[in-house]
């Protein structure tokens, strides 16, 4: 056999290969029991665990909100934490679930002030407010990681709605933190990253809004070591900058940045420090347009949604060594403002969030290999 035989036998299979694992991949949508069925209501799956536990909230036909926790099987289970409100826009969200299954999140009571709760396996909940946390509507706590030794990360917003970001020990003790450079007006202050900011170690990661407006993403390691990261490109005026997502048990951190333009773009940091940037192909160049990446697993595989010209979302994933590979869950809406928005990956490479259909309806889905 020549090599010009052997190199066409290779590329066959390695053709081959790459098409039977990309039929491979299935998509299946869910909704929550009880979810409603009207535009900007229904399912908003927000993660998954390595067991491939998804779980989220969903807002109902009065548009109340709700946690869920969906197995592998199928099985829902849904809760609504005492004291949440039930009026529209209130209720329970849920943000992030551990390997003993207690899962975090906040609920907004019926005055509009926002209150964090961590809810055990078993059913059992604590709910706490964060020290200095406002009592006004739009302010409180919101308790965004849980990591497994039980640790919440978040932030809260005081009584002039400035940010300040939290770690909750198991314990119920509180450690409360700045960012260097952090303002303090309204809407600006440190925040954490949603889901997968807090890793085993107590490293956080998330934003911090300058006296200008614009982001910055950090990295805080439990001894109160701060580094800030600016990805190359970010823009420096008000809403543009630099927001991390979370980071993997490696350190690994992705996140997007606003360019001058109000273009979004993906980025990821590595563990030496190095940002590599990076675009979806098809992805829109309009403000407001572009990537964004969501999740990160252990390999480093990255997930998310990207805007199109048309501001449509689709799916993505990056796998590390840069690949992409795009996809749309199916009944994905293809208008404005809708389409597919993944939201994070666990270590086999199962995928969950959330489709908004023509209707404007919200639709969870999980993308399995």
């Amino acid at each position: 056999m020549t090599r010009n035989q052997v190199c066409k036998m290779t590329i066959t299979l390695v053709t081959f290969m790459a098409c039977r694992m990309v039929s491979a991949q299935t998509i299946t949508t869910f909704d929550a029991p009880g979810a409603g069925t009207g535009a900007g209501q229904g399912t908003l799956a927000e993660g998954i665990t390595p067991a491939k536990m998804t779980f989220g909230y969903y807002t109902d036909a009065s548009g109340v909100a709700h946690g869920f926790q969906r197995a592998p099987s199928g099985a829902f289970i849904t809760f609504s934490i005492t004291g949440a409100g039930t009026g529209s826009g209130q209720g329970t969200f849920a943000f992030s679930l551990n390997p003993a299954n207690a899962i975090t999140g906040y609920y907004i009571d019926g005055s509009g002030v926002l209150h964090g709760y961590v809810r055990a396996a078993s059913g059992a909940v604590t709910t706490f407010d964060a020290p200095g946390a406002g009592t006004s509507s739009g302010q409180g706590t919101l308790a965004l990681n849980i990591n497994p030794a039980g640790t919440i990360a978040g932030y809260d917003f005081d009584s002039s709605g400035v940010a300040h970001a939290f770690l909750r020990a198991r314990n119920g003790t509180f450690t409360t933190f700045e960012a260097p450079g952090a303002g303090t007006g309204a809407g600006q202050g440190t925040g954490t990253a949603s889901g997968i900011g807090l890793a085993p170690d107590g490293t956080v990661t998330g934003a911090v809004i300058d006296s200008n407006s614009a982001l910055h993403g950090y990295s805080r390691t439990l001894d109160g070591s701060f580094t800030i990261i600016d990805a190359p490109g970010a823009g420096t005026g008000a809403g543009q900058g630099t927001d991390t997502d979370g980071l993997n048990a490696s350190g690994t951190i992705p996140g997007v940045y606003v360019d001058s333009s109000n273009v979004l773009h993906g980025f990821v940091r590595a563990t030496d420090g190095t940002i590599t940037t990076f675009d979806v192909p098809g992805a829109g160049t309009g403000a407001g347009q572009g990537t964004v990446p969501q999740g990160v697993n252990t390999q480093g595989a990255i997930t998310g949604s990207y805007s199109d010209s048309n501001s449509v979302s689709h799916g993505f994933l990056r796998a590390p060594g840069g690949a992409i590979t795009s996809f749309d869950a199916p009944g994905a809406g293809t208008g404005a403002g809708q389409g597919t928005f993944p939201l994070l990956d666990n270590p086999s490479g199962a995928i969950t969030g959330y489709d908004i259909d023509d209707s404007g309806v919200f639709h969870g889905f999980l993308r399995t290999p």
